[in-house]
């Protein structure tokens, strides 16, 4: 099977991520599913020590951090994050690199046999998309005899695929609203299933979160016998303070419980703070149970990390920032950050939203900046067409221009920007990964099965 055949193969599966969300997602009741299609490969994912990252916003992020620390401390790392910006093999990464098409190809070709139990009746028995290349993650990393496997959760906790693994510490990111078809109305509710990878006895990890937040987490961590780490900026186990930033990166301290880290990262951002004292605080727990990790590694991974699409500088002149920020909490920490690491005269803003998000609230916030709009869309089947994305700003008094995709918005944002005009790309990861590719020359990978219905029949 080469790597064409691959992607055909994984894309006649299953695919939750590409639809909106509805009560066949619902239906997941456990994971036995999962832990029958492992336990046909042998169980792979038990055999390296496991990080295991949840949250709504700075997962992704806090994950990268943490596998960039642990292969700066010589560690063999397995990083597994989604969904991917460009191409498939992102999710799957060895020693922070993505695997090869090769190895991709080969690791399809290998699990393809195990996908449906026997004597299995169709897709309620065989692994969905997402379930199928986390067995592949899971194999790989065990074929490949790495020390930590660091595992992003793709959307909630509870019954998300990769909770079958028995964490060395897991860490919550901050905890705020979305995927409200799925996880729940409140803040508690969703919280609920994000303390769903907590397990009997572990560590667990908790950056600052609202009060209804943390009080499920810690609740969860009584009921399991689970030590919990507050991570905050006052009375918490770990705390950070800012440094100097500049467009090429940032400063902060981070006081955790085994010491004090001068830090330098790349990642712009006062959220990126917060995500980085979580990862020590992570760090140092794996430091805890006898793992080689001296804080001069700590100070090379946090140099070295790279997680694209975040506050992501992408061009010069004129200045364009892509930004996946795609909930109302995660686009009023972009909106404040901005300011403060990339002064700017007048914000130009491509704009561009998954249907199933909250974009009055998205642009209630943009449009407070008094911006000039482009309203586009990705190429993501659950993109809102760019008429409905420019009806929702008209609502709020502003005009924009309507393109009819990413790189045609983006064009026509950076001739309109003049001197100390910023142009941000928002509103969704995918739009922000098709103005990067737009503008680096990035080839990705295109599905055209997966097109909306509209793009695919023109």
């Amino acid at each position: 099977m080469d790597y064409p055949k691959s992607i055909d193969a994984l894309l006649s599966l299953v695919d939750h991520e590409r639809s909106v969300p509805g009560p066949r997602q619902k239906a997941i009741v456990d994971l036995s599913r999962m832990e029958l299609f492992l336990e046909r490969l042998g169980n792979p994912h038990r055999r390296a020590a496991t990080v295991h990252v949840a949250g709504t916003k700075g997962k992704g992020s806090t994950a990268a951090m943490c596998d960039a620390v642990l292969k700066a401390a010589g560690h063999r790392t397995g990083f597994n994050s989604s969904p991917h910006m460009h191409h498939f093999r992102e999710r799957i990464r060895l020693d922070s690199e993505p695997i090869s098409e090769t190895k991709f190809a080969d690791l399809v070709e290998q699990l393809w046999p195990y996908r449906e139990a026997e004597g299995g009746t169709g897709d309620a028995d065989a692994a969905t998309l997402f379930e199928f290349i986390t067995g592949m993650a899971f194999q790989c990393f065990a074929q490949e005899q790495v020390d930590f496997q660091t595992m992003e959760v793709g959307l909630g906790g509870r019954l998300d695929a990769t909770n079958v693994v028995q964490p060395n510490v897991a860490l919550i990111t901050s905890v705020s609203k979305d995927h409200t078809a799925i996880l729940g109305s409140t803040l508690a509710e969703i919280a609920g299933e994000k303390a769903g990878i907590i397990k009997q006895g572990t560590t667990v990890v908790i950056a600052p979160q609202a009060p209804e937040v943390f009080d499920v987490i810690h609740q969860r961590c009584l009921q399991l016998n689970a030590r919990p780490i507050q991570v905050g900026q006052t009375g918490s186990d770990v705390t950070w303070r800012g440094g100097l930033s500049h467009a090429g990166g940032q400063s902060l301290t981070v006081k955790g419980r085994l010491g004090e880290y001068h830090l330098e990262t790349p990642l712009l951002g006062s959220f990126q703070q917060e995500n980085a004292a979580t990862a020590v605080a992570a760090l140092e727990v794996l430091a805890e149970q006898g793992h080689h990790i001296p804080a001069e590694a700590v100070s090379q991974g946090f140099a070295r990390v790279s997680w694209p699409c975040r506050m992501e500088i992408v061009a010069k002149d004129p200045l364009v920032v892509v930004d996946g920020a795609h909930n109302p909490y995660s686009m009023d920490a972009l909106l404040t950050s901005l300011p403060r690491y990339l002064p700017h005269r007048r914000l130009i803003v491509v704009a561009g939203f998954s249907r199933d998000k909250s974009v009055d609230q998205m642009v209630n916030r943009l449009c407070q900046e008094n911006p000039v709009v482009f309203a586009t869309r990705s190429r993501h089947p659950r993109s809102l067409p760019p008429s409905a994305v420019g009806a929702h700003f008209k609502q709020e008094g502003v005009d924009a221009t309507v393109a009819p995709a990413t790189d045609v918005a983006l064009n026509q944002a950076m001739a309109a920007a003049g001197p100390g005009d910023l142009v941000l790309v928002t509103g969704s990861l995918f739009v922000a990964a098709e103005a990067r590719e737009s503008i680096l020359g990035i080839q990705p990978e295109r599905y055209p099965d997966l097109l909306p219905q509209d793009l695919r029949a023109g």
